[in-house]
């Protein structure tokens, strides 16, 4: 690092459980965050301060007016800016030296599979079941730590699917596909503004842990908040042996 890197990054490095040999960790990663919204917002926000040296942004959305109540990376200017470039240029004002590369783009499946393989840790900002199962059924086959969450109305939840781990379950494990529950975007049910901030931080965290090595992660653990009476309640996590994505693997 050079001396304006140790002058930014001087907290982390003051931290021993990060130091020197974190920071430098984080600046050498890769993370891919699907989804410029409510979520991804703060975690990629807080993912580009904290020194994180490349940032993959996926979304084909453009900014809308009924987005700046929650989606903080983007501004009144930035009204129909496609989502990436918006997040892209508030970034570069954070952090220039982090490489932003925004994908305007729907991902299929090979792309999604590319893309997964080259990131070090993938956050799943996204509102849909469909392109969650997607994402996890690409971490899973290319084995890349998954860092989950959601948010509407007032309830929040995050965790952390990790198949390094043999034994980890996969998101599938926990939301099998076809099962009785159903999309709940915000667009429909509302949601409580700080509420994605609060699940969109804790998945910048739960990534910088990861790849820094620090502490213990949520893998295994899903943490869910009633935003309203402001409680969290933790539920352990076990693969399910008969689940379709990771139950052979």
């Amino acid at each position: 690092m050079n001396d304006d890197q140790l002058l930014r990054y001087s907290r982390h490095i003051l931290l021993p459980e990060i130091g020197i040999q974190g920071q430098e960790a984080l600046i050498r990663s890769h993370v891919l965050v699907v989804g410029a919204g409510g979520l991804g917002s703060p975690a990629a926000m807080y993912l580009a301060s904290s020194g994180v040296g490349r940032l993959t942004i996926c979304d084909n959305d453009r900014v809308d007016l009924t987005n700046l109540q929650r989606q903080i990376i983007h501004g009144t200017d930035d009204i129909g800016v496609p989502k990436t470039c918006s997040a892209r240029k508030t970034l570069a004002k954070i952090n220039p030296e982090v490489e932003v590369i925004e994908l305007d783009e729907r991902m299929d499946e090979n792309r999604l599979l590319q893309l997964v393989g080259d990131a070090d840790v993938v956050v799943d900002a996204s509102d849909n079941f469909p392109t969650r199962y997607a994402i996890n059924h690409s971490c899973v086959l290319r084995r890349k730590p998954l860092v989950s969450g959601a948010a509407v109305r007032f309830e929040g939840q995050v965790a952390v699917f990790d198949r390094r781990d043999s034994n980890s379950p996969c998101y599938h494990c926990l939301f099998p596909a076809g099962g009785e529950d159903q999309d709940m975007r915000c667009a429909v049910m509302g949601v409580f503004a700080p509420l994605v901030g609060i699940i969109g931080c804790m998945q910048a965290a739960e990534t910088l842990k990861i790849l820094t090595n620090t502490g213990q992660t949520l893998n295994g653990r899903l943490l869910t908040l009633d935003g309203l009476a402001m409680k969290w309640k933790s539920s352990e996590l076990r693969k399910d042996l008969a689940c379709e994505v990771c139950g052979n693997l």
